[in-house]
């Protein structure tokens, strides 16, 4: 067999999109070598030599014509999944299949090159790799995003594990991102070079800014930095990862492991954190934490919401709709939007009696993993959803109308929002991209 054939039948290996398993649980190909019928006869292939218009084995036992296109995936829209681009990829040809010369009689299939390639909406990870053989032939998506609304503006290597913070400091002209490898990177937001690498000394399960101030989470701690007078404290009192920060008025809060909220308050006269109190009601860790409204809200691995009061620090509501982990919060006007690994975002929205309630669900085909908000230049509210399928959707809101999505490696973990039309985000290789609007969009504040 040509070590073409391997690399084509490796791809296939690789795609989520390939059914492996068969009925009973048990991986098909192994199935079948043992002597188990195949579902489909391996001559209904399409030749992939003569796509590439270079197929010279005769007879040869493939097909040398396209296939009819798969069915659309169960609640999905023909017209999402059934895209067919040039070979310049210059534009969506719609359902119909143009066809070049190398298609009707010509079993040699020596000219292809004006040939329809049929793309999915996947991420090729030979692309991704750097090493993809088959160019412009590929069916993959050979680029990072999907949409005219934004662009790459380049890319930050250098952490080893998933991204789980992005921090901007006021009045720094530094960005700073947190990893899993236990490391905190420096960047110089002019020239995008790594102006140094800091270790904390553990895992770091989160990273956020606060004026001068960075805190970050990590196992029994939480450590805070002043960027301005180099003041270095390490909070004490957290049992286990610090998943989730936030600050509301003078308060900082901590999600943590034992699926206790733990409450600092700053004091200016000692320029310290102050242990103010512990919340307790969650069951298990408190993965997401959000302040609006005057209102905390804490989302868990319990799959509850709970609402507290800024007030007195006491819990007002327990939401209880969704049906899996709640990833992350955030809140939009009069509104608090929730996602989940049970693949959905939910809107909430207050009643007469003042207690939320779910006004609409919109379902994703995978577990989300996080959201963040933004208006463009009209003033037109768009939501990144960040999927476990190693996508981010970018939709209008309120039709959830999607108007772009961008691709990973793995999971996008983190995103974070920067000046002048400028967003970022961090998946779980470590890598940080730098994305740009082409209409300048302004980050939404509680």
């Amino acid at each position: 067999m040509e070590s073409s054939d391997l690399q084509e039948r490796e791809r296939e290996r690789r795609s989520p999109n390939s059914m492996d398993l068969d009925m009973n649980g048990g991986n098909k190909r192994v199935f079948q070598r043992l002597g188990g019928a195949s579902s489909k006869d391996s001559n209904q292939k399409v030749c992939f030599h003569w796509r590439a218009g270079r197929c010279n084995r005769y007879p040869c036992p493939f097909l040398h014509r396209e296939s009819p296109p798969p069915a659309p995936f169960p609640g999905s829209s023909s017209s999402t999944n059934n895209k067919r681009v040039a070979d310049d990829d210059s534009g969506f040809a719609g359902s119909s299949h143009r066809r070049g010369p190398g298609s009707g009689n010509n079993t040699w299939g020596r000219f292809g090159g004006n040939r329809t390639v049929t793309k999915t909406e996947k991420l090729c990870k030979f692309w991704a790799d750097g090493n993809c053989p088959y160019g412009d032939k590929c069916k993959y998506l050979h680029c990072w995003s999907q949409g005219d609304s934004f662009s790459l503006l380049t890319q930050l290597d250098g952490h080893q594990k998933v991204v789980t913070g992005i921090a901007l400091p006021s009045g720094s002209d530094k960005l700073y991102t947190a990893s899993k490898d236990e490391t905190l990177r420096i960047w110089d937001c002019a020239s995008g070079q790594c102006t140094g690498v800091l270790n904390p000394g553990g895992e770091v399960g989160c990273m956020i800014s606060e004026g001068p101030w960075l805190f970050v989470g990590m196992p029994n701690l939480v450590k805070a930095w002043n960027i301005q007078t180099n003041v270095d404290l390490s909070l004490t009192g957290p049992v286990g990862q610090v998943y989730s920060l936030v600050v509301g008025t003078d308060l900082l809060f901590a999600g943590t492991q034992d699926g206790s909220i733990l409450v600092w308050r700053y004091n200016t006269a000692t320029n310290c954190f102050d242990p103010a109190a512990s919340l307790t009601g969650h069951t298990l860790a408190i993965v997401s934490l959000y302040v609006g409204a005057n209102r905390l809200y804490s989302g868990s691995i319990d799959n509850s919401i709970k609402v507290w009061s800024l007030d007195n620090l006491q819990c007002v509501q327990t939401l209880t709709e969704h049906t899996s982990v709640v990833m992350s919060l955030i809140c939009w006007d009069q509104f608090l939007l929730s996602c989940s690994l049970d693949n959905t975002v939910k809107i909430w929205a207050a009643t007469q009696g003042g207690n939320l309630e779910v006004t609409y669900t919109h379902k994703e085909e995978y577990g989300v993993l996080a959201l963040c908000g933004v208006h463009d230049a009209q003033a037109k509210p768009v939501l990144l959803c960040s999927c476990n399928d190693n996508s981010l959707h970018l939709y209008d809101l309120p039709s959830f109308t999607e108007r772009g999505k961008i691709l990973a490696k793995q999971e996008i973990r983190s995103i974070q929002i920067g000046p002048g039309g400028i967003f970022f985000t961090g998946d779980g290789t470590g890598q940080v991209k730098v994305w740009k609007w082409s209409t300048q969009p302004t980050a939404i504040h509680p």
